[in-house]
């Protein structure tokens, strides 16, 4: 069986990476399974443990951190957010095509350690600064501070793409959504 392919998502806060994501997922014929990251963030409305994100205090994070067992983890404006190592392996391995959706500090992690050539990255991009400020405004779940803090981490995150394979414009999540599965399907048929 051949290992999994380990797909990359990332881009600014607020850029529409979990709407491209479930967008791509429902595309059954590329194998795909997400996932699922470790944070101490608080759970958001509709947000599910165990489906969105596992929500862990502190303490529990660190402990995963003194284990190894993180592919990659960083802070983010007062959280640690992190993708378990173990997990992420053990689905490649049984030849499931493993989504990542993380930010880029973190992606840069799993670039750096993750040296085979069953890796793709891409880098999703709004269409403009206004459209990521407005976005980050629209969904009311952060303060002026915090959303100040993504922005300006927003703005300079949008000039380090270099290190990824792709850039996908998010116009439009459809259309974004499909450019990635055209992407996906084009390195695995270089397997």
């Amino acid at each position: 069986m051949k290992k999994g392919l380990l797909i990359i998502l990332s881009g600014p806060s607020g850029v529409g990476k979990n709407c491209v994501r479930q967008e791509i997922m429902k595309d059954n014929k590329l194998n795909l399974v997400y996932s699922i990251s470790m944070t101490t963030r608080e759970k958001r409305d509709r947000e599910v443990d165990g489906k969105d994100y596992y929500f862990v205090s502190d303490e529990e994070f660190e402990k995963n951190i003194k284990a190894g067992n993180f592919l990659e983890w960083a802070n983010f404006v007062g959280h640690k957010y992190g993708t378990p190592k173990d997990r992420v392996e053990e689905l490649r391995n049984q030849g499931k095509n493993v989504f990542l959706e993380i930010e880029i500090n973190g992606a840069r992690q799993v670039m750096e350690s993750v040296k085979d050539d069953r890796v793709i990255s891409i880098f999703l991009m709004p269409p403009s600064f206004k459209a990521l400020e407005n976005r980050i405004r629209k969904r009311q779940t952060e303060s002026e501070e915090v959303i100040q803090e993504r922005l300006q981490k927003g703005l300079k995150e949008m000039t380090m793409t270099d290190n990824y394979d792709h850039i996908v414009i998010n116009d439009k999540i459809t259309n974004a959504a499909q450019e990635i599965v055209d992407l996906i399907k084009a390195k695995l048929k270089k397997r």
